[in-house]
């Protein structure tokens, strides 16, 4: 099999790449380890910045999230009982950010591909990549029983944090720079509508907690719990109970129960390669680069690269220049960088460390009361959050 740009991972990063280069005339296999039913039921973020956004309505897969996202102008902050809303359009001249789960993102680009785009190969695990720095890198892969070869001019590792694009980079080329976190989160989807009609970032001394939503009919909540916790030790009550100590303020708010559909635990871990190019293999999303999720940046940085990596195979393709594509890591590791800066920024302000102090607690209060007090501080926080400029 022979393709221009050689995908593996059909992820958001994946996906969204293989509907660019469409768009832009370049030809592109992807290659899927999963069957489609997984990739389009795996839960994983849900809040779209407006880079995002952006970007999904001008490749033409904007035409259900338009329907069915739920557009947010702010972010609530909760501490010491109080509350303080954190308003977008205000602080960043009109910006916003869209709930819409990655599960509708993947099902919507899959519809696009299957119907318009290039070969999308379910239930093929690419083995290696050969050649990253020849002419003519090569996956071989492995596809309803058989062995095959994907031939490319570029390969693009989409394929997650372990994935077998990243294993090719040489020893000598790869530099890591992560830390794993003490905490994590339980996390819940319930058949109850959302008690607030935005986020809640709450931070307690027992430990952050956070409100968010799938759609108005489901509730996506969340507790810090150790690393390492088992979610089916907490029973349905006990997870409502200690959601409504967390979420607890002055104001007589409340939060409302409804059926437990599923429970999860999600580790907290920060994690950058790079560089992000090899020869002719390149990363994306995951592959390259994890964030704790409170700052809601994985997919929006998968989005920044894969948008990046296009205009780049673009430009070479029109003007046979490589320069973009040279730079591809260092452009896009700016992103990354300010993006790991503001999740770890937003879990350490929020999250209570097992071996906190009472000073501790006092500068996260006063970190806190600064964003609610200070345009500048609120202003940094509204920018970051719905999204540095791609590219």
């Amino acid at each position: 099999m022979r393709t221009t740009v050689g995908i593996i991972g059909a992820g958001p990063a994946g996906l969204l790449l293989a509907r660019l280069l469409h768009r832009a005339g370049i030809e592109s296999v992807v290659l899927e380890s999963r069957d489609r039913d997984y990739v389009e039921q795996r839960q994983r973020a849900g809040i779209l910045e407006q880079g995002t956004v952006d970007v999904l309505r001008a490749a033409g897969a904007g035409e259900r999230m338009d329907r069915e996202g739920l557009r947010h102008d702010g972010i609530e902050l909760r501490f010491d009982r109080r509350r303080h809303r954190v308003d977008f359009p205000a602080l960043t001249g009109g910006r916003s950010v869209t709930v819409y789960a990655q599960t509708e993102v993947c099902k919507d680009l899959i519809a696009l591909q299957s119907k318009e785009g290039g070969p999308l190969l379910f239930e093929a695990e690419a083995l290696r990549v050969e050649g990253a720095e020849g002419d003519r890198p090569r996956v071989p892969f492995r596809h309803q029983g058989r062995e095959d070869v994907l031939e490319c001019d570029y390969v693009v590792g989409c394929d997650g944090f372990w994935g077998v694009a990243r294993q090719a980079f040489p020893a000598g080329v790869s530099r890591v720079f992560e830390r794993s976190y003490p905490y994590a989160w339980l996390g819940i989807l319930a058949d109850v509508a959302p008690s607030h009609d935005e986020l809640v970032y709450a931070r307690h001394e027992r430990g952050f907690a956070l409100l968010s939503m799938r759609s108005p009919a489901v509730s996506r909540l969340y507790l810090q719990v150790p690393a390492g916790t088992d979610a089916e030790a907490w029973g349905d009550e006990a997870i409502w109970d200690e959601l409504d100590r967390r979420f607890e303020t002055d104001d007589g708010w409340r939060l409302e129960r409804g059926p437990i559909t599923q429970k999860s635990v999600t580790p907290m871990r920060s994690f950058v390669h790079e560089p992000m190019r090899h020869g002719r293999l390149f990363l994306a999303g995951d592959a390259a680069h994890i964030v704790p999720p409170t700052g809601a940046k994985g997919l929006n940085l998968a989005v920044g690269d894969v948008v990046t990596l296009a205009r780049a195979l673009a430009h070479e393709r029109e003007t046979g220049s490589p320069d973009l594509l040279d730079a591809y890591s260092a452009t896009c590791l700016r992103r990354i960088w300010q993006a790991e800066r503001f999740s770890y920024d937003m879990t350490t302000l929020l999250h209570r460390a097992p071996d906190a102090t009472a000073f501790d607690a006092r500068l996260q209060l006063a970190r806190l009361e600064r964003i609610a007090s200070s345009r500048a501080a609120g202003t940094d926080l509204a920018e970051a959050y719905t999204g540095f400029p791609l590219g």
